[in-house]
């Protein structure tokens, strides 16, 4: 037990951070613990609501890259998957007044269909071919979106508004149990995404990614154990994109374009590739300077932002936890001999 916590230490560190945060950013702007629980307007209601944006930006960057950082698949098409689980979500609520539990069937259901879709072409293309076929599949489901035959559900290009969340999880009257429930929600992901890697399918997935041939020729079919990952990402993303519909008051059509899944990309490249760590660590950087860039330049943040994941590929190629993982022997070892140095 002591070396589990040895070992684990940063992580359950952050967790134990991460439950604490809302009630210490609440003592720290005069608001008692009582305060907080009865979700009171202030900044800790604020930074709540910033970190719940965190915590769906990071299970949805975790589902890509299930299928990028681990199995070296690389779709353009990724936000299909978000999107069609907050589209779902949206019109599973407002249209056919389904309960959550009923919702998150139909979810499953979706994520799985959506994920043989793109696994039909796995036997077929590979590479920079299946990146295009899952760009075109992607956007014909944007297109789908926006048109207007489908403008009485999915709200066409304005988006789906009017989504009433059920009182007992909304995040305007319940921000707190809410928050709970994203942070749990995403730990559960985290640790299972550890689990699968470290499974010997996860292991084969890997294997894929660094030499699918040198697979195959040891005897496993490839392509059940991609289309296992794409299952697994489609499942997530969705669920990432149910948390997304229950916290948004609109569902933009921009979630089902190639933008966002640039969006899932950027924040792999800034906190690592195939680390998983990486998700959550970039995401917080990604949304964080997504948000004091527009708060205090506005129109220039785009451009500034841009600059900064140019300079962030060029000096940092592994992102920040690959780069700490690669130097961390390293920078051990230099702390050993500025310790001797002094001693």
């Amino acid at each position: 037990m002591k070396n589990f916590f040895i070992s684990h230490r940063g992580s359950l560190l952050t967790l134990l951070g991460l439950i604490l945060l809302p009630f210490l950013v609440g003592l720290l702007n005069g608001a008692s613990p009582a305060d907080v629980f009865v979700n009171g307007n202030g900044q800790s209601k604020f930074i709540q609501g910033l970190a719940i944006e965190i915590f769906i930006l990071t299970i949805y960057a975790l589902s890509f890259d299930v299928i990028f950082g681990i199995t070296g698949l690389l779709s353009f098409g990724h936000s299909m998957f978000f999107a069609v689980g907050a589209y779902l979500t949206g019109i599973a609520i407002k249209s056919f007044g389904l309960s959550l539990p009923a919702t998150l069937g139909w979810l499953v259901v979706a994520s799985v269909v959506q994920a043989l879709l793109f696994g039909l072409v796995l036997p077929r293309v590979k590479g920079i071919t299946f990146a295009l076929v899952t760009l075109g599949l992607g956007s014909v489901f944007h297109i789908l979106v926006m048109s207007s035959e489908f403008g009485e559900y999915t709200g066409a290009d304005v988006g789906l508004q009017g989504v009433i969340v059920p009182a007992f999880i909304s995040p305007a009257t319940e921000r707190l149990r809410f928050y709970f429930v994203a942070l749990t929600v995403m730990v559960l992901i985290y640790l299972l995404y550890q689990r699968f890697v470290n499974s010997p399918t996860g292991r084969v997935c890997v294997a894929i990614r660094e030499n699918e041939g040198r697979a195959q020729m040891l005897g496993y079919n490839t392509f059940y154990f991609k289309l296992s990952a794409l299952l697994l990402s489609s499942l997530t993303a969705a669920l990432a994109g149910f948390l997304h519909t229950l916290y948004q008051p609109i569902v933009s059509p921009n979630t089902a374009g190639l933008g966002y899944t640039v969006t899932a990309l950027l924040i792999l490249l800034i906190g690592g590739v195939g680390t998983l760590n990486g998700a959550f660590v970039g995401a917080i950087v990604f949304r964080l300077l997504d948000y004091g860039l527009r708060r205090y330049i506005g129109e220039s943040a785009s451009f500034i932002n841009g600059a900064i994941y140019v300079l962030f590929v060029l000096f940092i190629p592994y992102g920040i936890v690959g780069t700490w993982r690669l130097k961390s022997l390293q920078i051990k070892q230099g702390w050993e001999r500025l310790l001797k140095m002094f001693g």
